[in-house]
């Protein structure tokens, strides 16, 4: 009788592999326990079937969170960029009226010495050629450079804010408050007042 074919194969295992742990994953990666159970949760987290167990309605809603996100980011971009461009804006102008303020300083404390030399020219002390002559016009030329203006002349009407009235007398020449004389000239940079002008005003007689 002939040996079954079947019964000579030496019988199989048939105890099933150990399955592997998060200690033996560790032991094989040099990792804690705790890491490896949580990369396999975020690989989880991250497979498409974990991205198929969300709604359409969780999609949309995560949609919009990320679109508002994005919104805020740049809105505070914006604004940040704007903020920038203010204070820059500020810095500039301080830096212009600093400026300014220490030009003004400087021409106020050289008004005398304006004043001398108009009293020179007055009384005919600057002579064409001569050293003073040439002084005097290179300061009055680097004042003007600087915008260095005069205040009040002799026939201008009166203003308050520009002129110092230290004398008044009636005229029935003019119609309104008029400079009939300068006493002592003024002087202003720019919009800003430096000394304002002490001057005789005229004014018309009372009816």
């Amino acid at each position: 009788m002939a040996a079954d074919p079947k019964n000579d194969k030496e019988p199989r295992d048939e105890t099933p592999e150990p399955e592997e742990t998060a200690e033996d994953t560790a032991e094989e990666t040099g990792q804690t326990a705790d890491e490896v159970t949580e990369e396999a949760a975020v690989d989880d987290a991250d497979s498409p079937e974990a991205a198929t167990d969300l709604s359409e309605d969780d999609l949309a809603l995560l949609a919009d969170a990320e679109r508002d996100l994005v919104a805020e980011y740049r809105e505070r971009a914006a604004r940040a960029e704007a903020e920038l461009k203010n204070f820059r804006t500020r810095v500039e102008r301080d830096r212009q009226a600093n400026r300014e303020a220490v030009i003004a300083e400087v021409l106020r404390n050289l008004l005398p010495v304006i004043d001398d030399l108009d009293r020179a020219d007055t009384h005919g002390d600057l002579v064409e050629g001569s050293p003073l002559t040439i002084i005097a016009q290179k300061l009055r030329g680097g004042f003007e450079r600087y915008g260095l203006q005069r205040v009040g002349e002799k026939g201008d009407p009166f203003d308050p804010k520009l002129h110092e009235a230290i004398a008044q007398v009636y005229s029935k020449d003019v119609t309104a408050e008029t400079i009939a004389d300068v006493i002592e000239p003024g002087y202003a940079l720019g919009d800003r007042l430096l000394r304002a002008a002490k001057v005789a005003v005229s004014v018309p007689e009372p009816s």
